[in-house]
Formats: C-alpha cells, sequence, structure tokens
C-alpha cells in the first residue's frame, strides 16, 4: 500500500518523508489557501516545491471544469515536474480529458468520485488513480469503506491498471481499513499516518525495558 500525505506542507511533507514511509503527496487549492499560498504563479511555484521536497507522484489540481481548459490547465502542470500527477474532476468533461491524458502517457488523478460507476468510467477512460472520498460518505451516513470494496472487486474482475486512492482519510483506523480491503494508496493528514506508531502496550513495554535496564547498570 502506498502512503500519501494530503496537504500542501512543506514541514508536514518533510516529516513523513524523513519517517521512510512516504510515496507521495495529494494537495488542491484549497490546501494551498490553508498554508497561505494564493494566486496562479505561487501555486504553480508550490507545486514544484513539493516536488522536489517528496519522491513519487504529486497530484495537481485542475480548477477549469470544461475540457479545452482543463487541457490547458493540465499540460501546463504536468510541465512543471515529472512528479506531476494531474488532477481531474469527476464530469464528463473530465472523463474526456482523463482519455486526453492518458493517450498522451500523463499521469491522472480522478477526484470527487463517490461510486463504483464513476470509477468504472474513470478506470475506462485510462486514468492513474481514481480517489473515492471515503470521509465525506461517512460525514452523510454512508459506509466509504464499501465503496472501496466495490471498487476493488469491478477492478479485479477487469485488471485495471487504474490504482484506487483512498481519500479524504479521517482517522488511522481509516488507514487499516482501507489496508485490509485493497486499496493501493491512501492518502491522509500527518496525524493519521503517525497515529500508526501508537500503542500503550508498546509505551508501556519500552518503558519496562529501560527501568530494568537502570536496575542492571
Amino acid at each position: 500500500m502506498k502512503f500519501f500525505i494530503d496537504t500542501a506542507n512543506l514541514n508536514q511533507i518533510k516529516e513523513a518523508q524523513d519517517l521512510g514511509v512516504l510515496d507521495g503527496v495529494t494537495t488542491n487549492p484549497s490546501l494551498m489557501a490553508k498554508e497561505g499560498i494564493t494566486g496562479a504563479d505561487k501555486i504553480l511555484k508550490h507545486y514544484v516545491d513539493i516536488c522536489e521536497a517528496v519522491e513519487g507522484d504529486v497530484s495537481a489540481e485542475v480548477i477549469a471544469v470544461d475540457f479545452e481548459g482543463m487541457i490547458k490547465e493540465g499540460e501546463q502542470l504536468a510541465a512543471l515536474h515529472p512528479q506531476i500527477v494531474v488532477k481531474i474532476p469527476m464530469i464528463k468533461d473530465g472523463i474526456k480529458a482523463l482519455k486526453y491524458f492518458s493517450d498522451r502517457n500523463i499521469k491522472t488523478n480522478c477526484t470527487l468520485i463517490f461510486s463504483a460507476g464513476q470509477a468504472l468510467l474513470a478506470a475506462k477512460a485510462g486514468a492513474t488513480y481514481v480517489s473515492p472520498f471515503i470521509g465525506r460518505l461517512d460525514d452523510i451516513s454512508t459506509d466509504g469503506l464499501s465503496l472501496i470494496n466495490e471498487i476493488r472487486e469491478i477492478y479485479d474482475n477487469y485488471a485495471f491498471e487504474t490504482e484506487i486512492l483512498a481519500a479524504s482519510i479521517r482517522h488511522t483506523m481509516h488507514i487499516i481499513d482501507c489496508a485490509k480491503i485493497g486499496a493501493d494508496v491512501m492518502t491522509g493528514p500527518l496525524n493519521a499516518i503517525m497515529g500508526l506508531l501508537n500503542h500503550p502496550l508498546t509505551d508501556s513495554g519500552l518503558q519496562k525495558f529501560l527501568e530494568d535496564y537502570k536496575k542492571g547498570n
């Protein structure tokens, strides 16, 4: 399972990278704004900064919702750095854009996936990744994990190479559950990733080892 971090914060990206388990980054204009990065030029530069801070794919989102606009923005983003993955919304023109980029060997991430049918269309169009938003489904009393399960079954049935990127991860158990189901990638906040480290028996066991060591010295 690949671990992506969902942020525009370079310090958090570096911390995850230093841990040695980070495979990529997802971000968007909202996360950029959270870090005080606004304006097209600053956003584009920050995408490059992220690429230089991490090894692996970096998803960069188009703002346009029409085919021509998505192609123009996507080609501009892809030209920034070899690690850039063009993030495309799950809409009609988005499917057309996925096919366009796929035919030109430009990596894509189809975002805002909320149904198995949407994920099937994205895979047919050649998306590199699909991003089902499990946390947002949970927010409306729908089981987001069931969607991951459905997509996994469909992709396995037809040997689609599109990777399932579980997005809108809210907590550590989301990561564990997605790993059990077979999501190829998860993207979430740093605290959810770091939460995998924690267990009270590890803490108490380490404390006991250290206490016993001190007794013998």
